[in-house]
């Protein structure tokens, strides 16, 4: 597995330690979630988008993807959500225009920006695809962190249906297998606080675009709660 201190590797991928340490960008990172928190969603801040991005250098690095590839998708994983600053609708797309503009601003020479957007703006269930294996490794990094501690709401009596299924999940862990065949969501849940249909219930679009990326990168997806397999 890829070290999860990846932010130390300046020497690998010098664009995303570039990047990462802009400032105008962090700023739009912090403020993004600030909407999130004031509108009852779920944490989308730093904490989000670190799993985010060591999912996806996790993904990409062990099925042997050059490093080059890999500094770019970590790159889209640290901005993904950054459109969430203009309005949760579409904000995937937002987010890609936003990317371009401060990417090309940095410098960035428009070979390296293409692909950066085209994996944030297919992030998103309801209208992103696996266009790309930046892209699939984006949507199923993304969409596999479910855990307690994204939940921003401090009173429990209080939860909607979005919070008592992620506060539930106790483990979290995705893995491809030693044959590279398969990736595998391994998730804990803890019943008492949400049936596991309630998981379905609001995730199963985002499960399905999972599978769809990871037949992209050559790999079955399969979903396992409380050692079941589901999907």
């Amino acid at each position: 597995m890829m070290d999860k201190n990846i932010q130390n590797d300046t020497d690998r991928f010098p664009l995303f330690h570039r990047m990462k340490n802009n400032h105008e960008i962090n700023v739009y990172i912090k403020e993004q979630n600030r909407s999130m928190d004031a509108i009852g969603y779920t944490e989308h801040s730093f904490a989000h988008i670190g799993v985010v991005t060591e999912r996806v250098g996790y993904i990409l690095d062990t099925l042997g993807m050059d490093d080059h590839t890999i500094d770019l998708a970590l790159t889209a994983a640290w901005m993904h959500d950054i459109g969430n600053i203009v309005n949760r609708e579409n904000h995937s797309q937002s987010g890609a225009l936003m990317a371009f503009y401060l990417l090309d601003k940095m410098g960035v020479p428009a070979e390296d920006i293409a692909p950066i957007i085209r994996a944030i703006g297919n992030h998103d269930e309801g209208n992103g695809m696996p266009v790309s294996s930046i892209a699939a490794a984006l949507i199923i990094a993304d969409k596999s962190d479910v855990r307690r501690s994204r939940v921003q709401c401090d009173d429990i009596g209080k939860y909607d249906i979005h919070d008592r299924v992620n506060y539930s999940v106790t483990s979290s862990r995705l893995k491809i297998n030693q044959g590279h065949t398969a990736i595998k969501l391994k998730l804990e849940i803890n019943t008492r606080f949400s049936e596991i249909g309630e998981y379905f219930e609001i995730f199963m679009e985002r499960m399905l675009l999972c599978r769809k990326a990871a037949e992209f990168l050559n790999l079955e997806f399969h979903l396992i709660i409380n050692e079941q397999t589901m999907m």
